[in-house]
C-alpha cells in the first residue's frame, strides 16, 4: 500500500502528460506531491524526511520548468533524488552504528554476517547513481515522450529487478530463526518401538 501511496505523484504527471503536455504534468506533479505530504502528516503527525526532500527538489526543478517553460529542469529531479538517495545510504555507513539498509531491514531479516549488510546497502548505492546517470542519459538524448515513458515504467522497471537480484543475494545469507521446539514435543505422544 506505501508503495501505491509513493507512486502518487508520478502516476499522475504520466497521466497529465499523456493528456496534456510536460508544463500542466509537472504542476500536476507539484500538487500531488504537496498533497502526499499534507496526507501523510494528517495520518501519522509527522513528516518523512524523504518526502519533504521531493517536495522541496519538485517545488524547485518543477517551479523553474513552469517559469522559464524549459523542461530540461524537470528531468533533473529523478536524477538529483536518486543522488540524495546514494549520498544517504553511503552516509550511513559511517553515521549511526548500522547501515540504512540494515536499519530498514533487519526486524524482518537476520543474516549470517554483518557484512551482508554493508554488501547490501554499497549496492543501493551503486543502483541509486547508475539510476540517476541514466535518467539524463535518457532525458538529453531521447524525445520527452520517451523520458516519461523511462520515467514511469523505466526506472521502476530497473528498481523492481534490482529488488530481486537483492532478495536472491539475501536468500543465500539468511539465519532462519528456530523456535521453542520443546512445546511441540511435549504435545507429541512419545512411542515405545518395542510394542
Amino acid at each position: 500500500m506505501k508503495f501505491l501511496y509513493d507512486f502518487f505523484p508520478i502516476l499522475l504527471f504520466f497521466i497529465a502528460y499523456k493528456m496534456y503536455d510536460i508544463f500542466v504534468a509537472t504542476a500536476v506533479a507539484i500538487v500531488a506531491s504537496f498533497v502526499q505530504v499534507v496526507l501523510f502528516w494528517i495520518k501519522h503527525r509527522r513528516f518523512e524526511n524523504m518526502q519533504l526532500i521531493t517536495l522541496g527538489l519538485i517545488a524547485l526543478l518543477g517551479g523553474a520548468t513552469l517559469m522559464f517553460q524549459d523542461e530540461n529542469f524537470i528531468k533533473w529531479k529523478p536524477s538529483v533524488v536518486n543522488w540524495l538517495f546514494a549520498v544517504v545510504f553511503l552516509g550511513s555507513q559511517w553515521i549511526g552504528e548500522k547501515p540504512l539498509i540494515q536499519r530498514l531491514m533487519e526486524q524482518h531479516i537476520q543474516v549470517d554476517h554483518p557484512r551482508v549488510w554493508t554488501v547490501v546497502n554499497l549496492s543501493w548505492v551503486g543502483f541509486f547513481i547508475f539510476s540517476g546517470l541514466l535518467n539524463l542519459y535518457v532525458a538529453f538524448n531521447f524525445s520527452t515522450d520517451v523520458w516519461v515513458n523511462f520515467k514511469l515504467f523505466g526506472l521502476m522497471g530497473l528498481t523492481f529487478v534490482f529488488v530481486i537480484i537483492q532478495g536472491i543475494y539475501l536468500t543465500q545469507h539468511v539465519i532462519e530463526v528456530e523456535e521453542d521446539n520443546s512445546k511441540e514435543q511435549d504435545a507429541i505422544p512419545a512411542t515405545n518401538n518395542n510394542e
